[in-house]
């Protein structure tokens, strides 16, 4: 029987492979550390776990959001206004 969450678990997986492109240490750096995190809990089948460590992915998704908003708020501040 297929897992009902593997789906969610997929697009979270998705999301933060598609945001890691702008990470500041580089993409292959941030997709080899998400690809170890999400081996290390490939076992793992309790609902509820599964669920709390998906929460925490979708923290890491806002978190990453705000990282880049502020990296492009910083850029267009260093550009047109002076120190």
């Amino acid at each position: 029987m297929a897992n009902p969450l593997r789906g969610e678990v997929f697009r979270l997986y998705k999301n933060l492979l598609y945001l890691g492109r702008e990470y500041p240490k580089g993409a292959a750096y941030f997709r080899e550390r998400l690809k170890s995190a999400f081996m290390k809990n490939k076992d793992e089948t309790d609902p509820e776990k599964i669920r709390a460590l998906v929460a925490k992915g979708d923290f890491v998704i806002h978190e990453l959001q705000a990282l880049y908003y502020l990296r492009k708020y910083r850029a267009m501040k260093k550009r047109y206004y002076e120190e």
